[in-house]
This record gives C-alpha cells, structure tokens and sequence, in this order.
C-alpha cells in the first residue's frame, strides 16, 4: 500500500513540475534556453542554488558520513565559503565583463582554440559522471523502496526518472530550471526540516532538545588536528572543490549568468553560501539522529548510503516519514540533474558544435543535443549500478579531483600568469597531469587534495611548455 502512495506523491510531483515547464517554455528560443533572456532575480537564482549544489546525494550520502567522520565534513564546507568569495571576487566579474554565455569561452580569448575545447570536454566529461551519480543513488533508492517489489527491471526505472526530467526541460531550459528549482529546493529543505524533527519526536526529543541531545552525541565533533581529517587539509580542499565545481563549472555558474547584472549575481552567491552551511549542517544533524534511531530500532544497514532509506522504510516511523524522504530525495535529485542536463546541452551546443544562440534554426538542432545527453547519462548510471561498492559522494570527489584538476589548472594559470602557452600542447598537458596524479595517489596518501596536484601539474607542464609572455594585460 505504501507503494502506491509513493508512487502517487511522484506522479503529482512532476505534474507540478510540468505545469511550471509549461509556463516558462512558452518562449521556445535558444536565448532562453541557455541564459533565461538574463532575467532571473538573485533571490530566486540563490535559493534554487542550494537545491542544484546539494543534490540526492547529499540527502542520502552525508547523513551516513556521521558515523565514521563525525561532523568533520563541516571542515570542507568551511572552505566552501572561501571557494564562493573567490567566485564572487574574481571570476563573476571576468564572465559578466565578457558577456559570457559558455565560460569556457574564456580559454579560448586566454590560451587559444585547442585550449577553449579542452576545458569544455572536461567540464561534459566531469559533469555528465557527476549528473549521473547523483541521479544514481536516487534511482537506487526509488527501485528498491517501490518497483523492484513491483518486478519493475533497474533500467526501466531509471529510464523513466530520466525520462521526466527531460521532458520539464527540452524546452524552457535554464528559464524553467530557475523556477522548477526553486519549488524543488523549498520541498527539499521541508523534508530535511520535517526529518530531523519527526526523527527526533521519536527519540523522545522537541525542538529544544534535539541539538543539546546531538552535540552531546558521540558524532559531534567537527575539527580534526590529524590524519587525513586535518582542518588545514579539508579547509583548503573544500574551497578548491567549491571553486571548480561550482566557479568552474558551467551547470552552476549558468544560473549565475542569468542574473540581470554583475552585483546581484554577486548578492545571489554571497546569500547561497552562507545558507548551505547551515543547510549541511543540518544533513550532518540528520544523521547523528539517524543513527540513533537505527540503533534503539536495531535497523540494520549494509553500507552508510543506505542508512537513511533503511530507517525509512523500515516502515518503523510510519506512512509519513516514507513520503517526506521521497519528496524530499526527488527534489533534490531532479533540482540537480536537471539543471546538469541543460548546462551539458548548453556546453556542447555553444563550445562543441558552436552553434549561434541568437540562431532560431539551431533549436532542432539543440533539442536532439539534449535528448542525446540524457541517454548518455542513462548508460553512465546502468555502468555505475553495475561496479560501485563505496560511498557515492566519496566516488563524487574522487572523479572530480581528475576531472575538474585540469580546469583548475588552465584558469589559475590564465588568471594569475601572463605566460602564453603552446596551445596545441595544452589537450596533452591537460591528459598526462591526471595520469601523473594517479600514480602519486597510488603510492602516497592523497585523498580530496589530488584535485590541487592535478591543478598544479597542469600548471607547470603549461609553463614549462610556455612560449612566450604577454606584454598586454589580460
């Protein structure tokens, strides 16, 4: 029975959903589609930000850190707001100054044409893996709750969420986007909320309560002054990882450019960054009761990803608590993935193919794009069902620290040096620095920070392969 209400909170979900992509769509252009006409107000841009930067993942794999990490993932998050002043400060300016609509335009005025092409694969490469397992774990999570009991297969389940999301996208792009994630940023914050406190009531615990009863907790503690967990280490880290995936990445930077002008965007990532460390916070609070609550229960879990859904739908706290994580996964989940389908359409139609936003007869052409992309991520998940056996945000990092190392590297190199380079050598500087940084890793203990050694061996290959230097300032 609880299957059929799952699945009726769904259904009445992406009607929403439809209902707000029918609304902004109307104006089928690609001008819209890429940069919503630069008309999107911060406020709603800022809000929606913390729905896209969270995602499934976050609801699901943050809580199950709590256990072996403590609240140490705040460390990271400290450095977040590092990472987003240096966006604020530095890189918004350059990308409103150039009138940007890809920001791996910026390479190709910087360094040159083969440049310019490596930093837009990299960033198709890094977010159609990210997108993917984000939308993962979320499929996982729907599968096992509801159509597996069905004899649903894995690949139709996952089609169909897939499915969804292109359909409230093909259109409207990041106009709907603004405004779909939105909505599914406020459901999400309301089920994190309703969570913590539904989860606590049952503990025995009221508003006043809860937070005494968590720092008191054996998970509390947030700064670590060794190992690996080192504040130094985590700190610097996190605000590498905010820079690149979010300054450097053109999913999230999209919804900035679409702002009307260079102070709101600005306004829109000083109020997003502070909110998502209260926001992580409260992921972090979530688990410390969560594991509480699967121990007075004795719910038994396989691996932390499954903590949550393992409390949930034990069915021990009720019909209400199932349909809140539901909601609350799939607004994170969609606000994530949709905007990633529609940053990797735009990047591919404007670096790859080219194409003129201001050109009417390219929609064709920009909606088979899209349509392509969505059944790349669907083989990208049905690869990852079938190999992965760790934590997917740990699996998240990882990737990014190959991925986004060459990004990082070609924009510090470009900002902060007036070197030119040997541009037809960059795609090969931009392969061998990961090669290099896998080995390393092999041989000594580097976790998140391979994303800064990858960076600066792109940046010594670049300025060891330097041809000469600018006179002009960039």
């Amino acid at each position: 029975m609880n299957s059929i209400y799952i699945v009726v909170c769904i259904i009445l979900y992406f009607l929403v959903l439809s209902t707000i992509s029918w609304s902004t769509g109307k104006n089928d252009t690609n001008e819209s589609f890429f940069l919503g006409n630069k008309s999107s107000p911060w406020y709603i841009v800022a809000f929606g930000m913390i729905g896209t930067s969270l995602s499934g993942v976050t609801f699901i794999s943050v809580p199950g850190w709590v256990e072996s990490s403590q609240f140490s993932y705040m460390q990271m998050v400290f450095g977040y707001l590092l990472g987003y002043a240096f966006i604020g400060a530095v890189l918004m300016p350059l990308y409103y100054r150039l009138n940007l609509t890809s920001i791996y335009t910026y390479l190709s005025d910087r360094f040159g044409f083969a440049s310019y092409k490596t930093g837009s694969i990299f960033f198709i490469i890094s977010r159609t893996i990210g997108a993917s397992f984000r939308l993962y774990i979320v499929a996982r999570v729907l599968h096992l709750s509801v159509f597996q009991s069905w004899g649903v297969p894995f690949f139709l389940t996952v089609s169909i969420t897939i499915l969804l999301i292109w359909f409230y996208t093909f259109r409207g792009g990041i106009k709907t986007i603004i405004w779909t994630d939105t909505l599914q940023t406020f459901f999400m914050l309301l089920a994190l909320a309703l969570s913590v406190y539904l989860i606590g009531k049952d503990l025995g615990l009221n508003y006043a309560s809860i937070f005494p009863f968590i720092i008191e907790s054996d998970y509390s503690k947030i700064f670590f002054w060794e190992g690996d967990q080192h504040f130094l280490r985590r700190f610097f880290t996190g605000a590498f990882i905010a820079i690149v995936m979010t300054g450097l990445d053109q999913d999230m930077m999209q919804k900035n450019l679409s702002c009307r002008n260079i102070k709101e965007a600005q306004k829109n990532m000083m109020y997003f960054s502070l909110s998502l460390v209260i926001v992580n916070l409260l992921f972090l609070c979530l688990g410390a009761l969560l594991y509480s609550i699967a121990g007075k229960y004795g719910i038994n879990f396989s691996k932390p990803d499954d903590l949550f859904p393992a409390v949930v739908l034990s069915e021990t706290l009720g019909l209400p608590i199932i349909l809140i994580f539901i909601l609350g996964l799939i607004a994170a989940a969609y606000s994530s993935a949709d905007s990633a389908l529609t940053s990797l359409t735009t990047s591919f139609c404007v670096d790859i193919l080219e194409i003129d936003i201001k050109d009417s007869s390219s929609i064709i052409r920009r909606k088979y794009i899209h349509l392509l992309f969505s059944i790349i991520i669907l083989v990208v998940i049905l690869t990852l069902h079938a190999i992965n056996d760790q934590s997917i945000i740990s699996s998240i990092f990882s990737v990014a620290g190959y991925t986004y190392g060459p990004l990082l590297g070609l924009y510090f190199f470009g900002l902060f040096t007036s070197y030119n380079v040997n541009d037809k050598l960059v795609p090969y500087i931009a392969i061998i620095a990961p090669a290099l940084s896998y080995i390393i890793q092999t041989y000594y203990s580097i976790g998140f920070e391979i994303l800064i050694v990858n960076a600066l061996l792109v940046c010594l290959g670049l300025f060891v392969t330097k041809e000469n230097k600018l006179l002009s300032a960039r």
